[in-house]
């Protein structure tokens, strides 16, 4: 009886398909936002709720993270959340608003500003509702595939925490970079401390391996990309992995994804994280001999390609895989899935990859 069931992050069921931590029988496969606004289930279940509402919800959550798994046979599944509940979780306000996306309405605005953050984040109470919602769908997902946590990168965070909301440009945020250095690094330090316990957290709680989203990246050149982004993603990885081992808790793997962070390839290879995920811009071929097996590689194909029929998705699947190669390779999109996608290419696009590239294994 579900009402009187209270998870807890042990004893949790055998799990059954373990393609996406050892990728044996196939290539695996899962999606960026795979939860989400493309699946009528999805918009029925968030219907009339409030987003950051449905984020605190351990439920609610674990509904959406499990939709997915119950229409595709995807080797892997992302707790539904939102990266900005750890500036929320830092006592920034956040609102969700529809057609508009997050909107911070009190933004950063100078250095002083910083006072207005905690110095001291209690994460195990702030953010104590992601680690329910993991504890709880690492149960109910009944070992049929492995879970993954995430969180966003610290100049990730800065920058929605300084723009407040989206922004093309980035500039009021790379402002600070140029003019503010000693407050950036101010707070993309003190992102980094609540972000290592979080993911900790989140490891404690159940999830098996962990993304780091530099969703940011594009915007900043390779000189501010070495000074503000990567020296705080190599420090996220090290610390997380020596807290895991301080806790006598098995090693995940942790992949980091900087978008459009073509640049930055050879060093991101060589931060500490076990898979380099890659968006549609970056040749497959090249990515490998830049990384130079030192990472696994994950992604890469443009979400757009969902929009084209099933056999030219397909077709285009085969070439991707081709040029990955089998070994340490992870299929994914590029970025996330787009509200307006049609499920049934969703479907297509991971039939094609498991289909492809078991004949690819077979060959050899």
């Amino acid at each position: 009886d579900t009402a009187v069931f209270h998870p807890s992050p042990k004893d949790f069921p055998e799990l059954k398909n373990d393609t996406f931590l050892r990728a044996i029988e196939h290539i695996p496969v899962w999606c960026m936002r795979q939860a989400g606004r493309y699946l009528p289930e999805f918009r029925e279940s968030r219907a009339g709720k409030d987003f950051f509402e449905t984020c605190r919800s351990p439920e609610a959550c674990c509904e959406l993270t499990l939709q997915p798994l119950r229409r595709f046979p995807f080797d892997a599944a992302i707790i539904f959340s939102d990266i900005l509940v750890v500036p929320q979780a830092m006592g920034m306000e956040v609102q969700m608003s529809p057609g508009k996306g997050p909107t911070f309405p009190e933004p950063l605005k100078e250095p002083e500003d910083l006072q207005r953050l905690k110095t001291k984040v209690d994460v195990s109470s702030e953010l104590d509702y992601v680690f329910k919602a993991i504890t709880l769908t690492r149960h109910r997902i009944e070992g049929k595939v492995p879970l993954i946590g995430f969180t966003g990168a610290p100049w990730t965070l800065m920058s929605y925490m300084i723009e407040g909301g989206g922004s093309t440009t980035h500039s009021k945020a790379k402002r600070w970079l140029y003019r503010y250095p000693e407050a950036s690094h101010k707070l993309l330090s003190q992102l980094a401390d609540v972000i290592v316990e979080y993911l900790l957290g989140q490891v404690k709680a159940g999830a098996q391996a962990l993304q780091v989203f530099e969703s940011h990246t594009g915007c900043l050149g390779p000189v501010e990309f070495e000074k503000f982004s990567l020296p705080y993603l190599r420090d996220i990885a090290r610390r997380v992995k020596d807290k895991i081992k301080e806790s006598g808790l098995d090693n995940v793997p942790m992949i980091v994804f900087a978008k459009d962070g073509h640049y930055g390839l050879e060093d991101l290879s060589e931060s500490g994280y076990e898979v380099v995920s890659l968006d549609w811009t970056t040749d497959p071929r090249s990515a490998r001999i830049r990384t130079g097996g030192k990472v696994s590689l994950q992604g890469n194909m443009d979400p757009c390609a969902l929009y084209a029929t099933k056999e030219r998705i397909s077709e285009i699947v085969k070439r991707m895989l081709e040029s990955f190669g089998t070994k340490g390779y992870i299929a994914n999109l590029g970025h996330g899935l787009y509200p307006d996608m049609d499920p049934e290419n969703v479907g297509a696009f991971v039939e094609a990859v498991h289909t492809h590239s078991r004949q690819l294994l077979n060959r050899k």
